[in-house]
């Protein structure tokens, strides 16, 4: 198995059934060279920087019913909220103070956020601070509105593929609800010069290693400069509940390939990771991430951004957040950086 290793880190590709093979090995050696080669390609591109994004959640608000999501519309349990512009703003400015240089507005379908609305809200960002870059993940939305954000000043967009297979798609999602609009939007991100991110659920219900395969092969054809994928952990409102989760060895393995698949991406140990694991995004960070996503949103509305149960750093302040980010990062070896993070060679 370790030669298969060594053919993606000599070639960035495997053929599907020598993927397939690798995805689902238990060997030992194997792993670890992958995590090895993993953390060389990721020092060759971006040395030991780790890059914080500053997460502002905007909105508990979604007019989606996914089935795997805590704030999902059906969930009539949810503890909903909205942040004013106001109140993103006092986000932003702990934030800067904090040294973060990137700033990410994730909210769920919220139609009161509308463009008007946020092209305010994005300029004066750009406007007090120039050195930042304005990253949204506020899902599927027209691509009129995805121009307007883009000319108002934000420079990435984060929209999970979540499955690239639509039969797996289509049992994840509500009928309303297509992978072919979402694979759209992520082309139609690409083409307005938005540095663009996709991702997918690890160990999601249903979910194979083909399905796998298939994710590997659209994030090939659609070329992101960022991929986030984290472990699938249920919420128990919803239809999921008592499915089983993603393992952290299964996220490992893929984060390593992809690290090996995509050489210069913008690689994030997830939150979900962290919470699947004590030391989640640590050994997430050695295996080829190179990016942490702290939370920014006011302590009092981050239980209510509940996307899935246990979610950990919710009742922490953002600066006792980032320091002891800071403090795990260098225990593991790396070092935080206080910039933009751009996609290597964007």
């Amino acid at each position: 198995m370790t030669e298969l290793v060594e053919k993606l880190y000599e070639t960035s590709d495997l053929t599907d059934g020598e993927l397939k093979a690798l995805i689902e090995t238990d060997d030992r050696e194997a792993g670890e060279l992958l995590r090895s080669r993993a953390d060389e390609v990721r020092q060759l591109h971006y040395g030991k920087k780790v890059f914080l994004r500053g997460l502002i959640e905007v909105s508990s608000y979604c007019k989606n019913d996914c089935l795997y999501c805590g704030i999902r519309r059906s969930n009539k349990d949810a503890d909903r909220y909205r942040l004013t512009r106001e109140q993103i703003m006092l986000c932003a400015e702990n934030g800067y103070g904090l040294g973060f240089r990137t700033f990410v507005m994730q909210g769920g379908e919220d139609g009161t956020f509308t463009d008007d609305l946020l092209c305010g809200v994005i300029r004066e960002l750009k406007e007090k601070y120039p050195d930042c870059a304005v990253t949204l993940s506020l899902g599927e939305r027209s691509y009129e509105s995805y121009r307007r954000l883009r000319e108002a000043g934000a420079d990435r967009y984060l929209l999970r593929h979540e499955a690239a297979s639509p039969e797996l798609y289509s049992r994840l999602h509500p009928d309303q609800m297509s992978l072919e609009n979402r694979k759209k939007c992520l082309f139609e991100l690409k083409e307005l010069g938005y540095q663009v991110g996709a991702g997918f659920m690890v160990g999601a219900p249903f979910q194979t290693t083909e399905h796998i395969i298939a994710d590997l092969r659209f994030l090939q054809e659609l070329s992101p400069q960022m991929i986030g994928i984290g472990p699938f952990v249920p919420h128990h409102s919803t239809p999921f509940a008592k499915e089983k989760g993603g393992t952290l060895e299964l996220t490992l393995r893929l984060l390593g390939i992809l690290r090996l698949m995509f050489p210069r991406v913008l690689l994030p140990a997830t939150t979900a990771l962290g919470t699947i694991s004590p030391t989640g995004r640590e050994q997430g960070l050695k295996t080829g991430c190179n990016v942490v996503m702290p939370n920014l949103s006011p302590v009092d509305v981050r239980k209510k951004y509940d996307l899935y149960d246990n979610k950990i750093c919710t009742g922490e302040e953002a600066a006792e957040c980032r320091h002891c980010l800071q403090r795990r990062i260098e225990a593991a070896g790396y070092e935080v950086a206080a910039e933009r993070g751009d996609c290597a060679g964007f």
